[in-house]
Order: C-alpha cells, then sequence, then structure tokens
C-alpha cells in the first residue's frame, strides 16, 4: 500500500496494492494490521455504501461527537469527486478542504478521521460509493456544512447537482459552533 499525506494534518489517500491478470483483480481494501501501521488505529463498527445517478452530490456531512466518525471510503464501481472540509477549531487549515477522484478504477482510498465535514458528487451512472465508519450513525448528533459555501469555494464541477432537503438547507461555516478541537 502507498499513502499519500495531504497538505491537511490526518487525511490520508491509499493507494492499495492491485494484483491483476487475465481472470480480473484482487487487493485487499482493508487490513487492520496494515491501517495500524499507517497510523490509522481505529476500530471500524459500521459499513455503508449508496449507490447514485451522475450529478448527485451528498454533503458535506459529519457527526459530532460522541458519536464523530473517522470513515475509511472508496468506490466499488463508478466515480466520485470526494470532498471534505476541515472543521477543528484551532486547526491551521480551519475551513479549508480537500478533494480526491475517487473510482472503481484507480481503487484509491481515502482516511478521513473525526473533525471533518465529508461530501462527495457523482461523476458517472450507478456509482456504488463505499465507507466503513469508526463509530455509529446517530441522527441527534448528524450536522452538515452548506455544499456550495462561497467561504470555503468548492468547486464541484456541476451545475445543478441533485441534492437532499437537508443538503439544500445546511448553514455556512460561518454559523458552525464546531465541537471539533484540532490537537
Amino acid at each position: 500500500m502507498q499513502i499519500i499525506e495531504t497538505q491537511i494534518p490526518g487525511l490520508l489517500e491509499i493507494i492499495p496494492k492491485v494484483f491483476g491478470d487475465d481472470r480480473g483483480y484482487f487487493y485487499e481494501s482493508y487490513s487492520k494490521a496494515a491501517f495500524e501501521r499507517i497510523g490509522v488505529n481505529s476500530e471500524f463498527v459500521q459499513d455503508n455504501q449508496s449507490m447514485s445517478s451522475r450529478g448527485v452530490l451528498r454533503g458535506l456531512h459529519f457527526q459530532n461527537p460522541p458519536f464523530a466518525q473517522g470513515k475509511l471510503v472508496r468506490v466499488i464501481q463508478g466515480s466520485v469527486l470526494d470532498v471534505v472540509v476541515d472543521i477543528r477549531k484551532n486547526s491551521p487549515t480551519y475551513g479549508k478542504h480537500h478533494k480526491v477522484i475517487l473510482s472503481g478504477e484507480n481503487k484509491l482510498m481515502f482516511w478521513i478521521p473525526p473533525g471533518f465535514a465529508h461530501g462527495f458528487a457523482t461523476l458517472e451512472d450507478n456509482t456504488i460509493f463505499s465507507y466503513k465508519c469508526t463509530n455509529v450513525y446517530s441522527k441527534e448528533s448528524e450536522g452538515s456544512v452548506l455544499w456550495n459555501d462561497p467561504d470555503i469555494g468548492i468547486d464541484w464541477g456541476l451545475d445543478n447537482p441533485l441534492l437532499s432537503p437537508k443538503d439544500q438547507e445546511a448553514e455556512p461555516l460561518s454559523k458552525l459552533d464546531s465541537q471539533f478541537i484540532f490537537s
């Protein structure tokens, strides 16, 4: 596995070692020991999967403590523009975002620790997105940041994304009283 450290501390892009031949391919998408060696010492307690059409935008979501979640995300089929925003108070990169293309073809994985708002835009029909979570979902703890907040300035590459009512009504980062602290 190859690790790419991003400009935002804690975020890791992970390139798995893929073994391919005429039959197809094989790769280890998760190994507790391998992830502990790169400093991801989290226990995953829930796996989620979604399927979306091209042009769907989901996010920017997070869960507050005590249900804060770290996520190991990847795309099984199709592709997404995956985006995170640092919402950790006192972080030198607070309010900054990082983008990466995840696809079934590139098999890139992305480690997102707690303290980040996360979202993605689907680039192809029938995109299957998978994520391992370090905590269970709690509706009472969920939060979101407005996907098109001009202060964050994310270029999603979409003119009219398909959004849930929750994502349409999210507040800008300036109204967020983040419960996450950078350490």
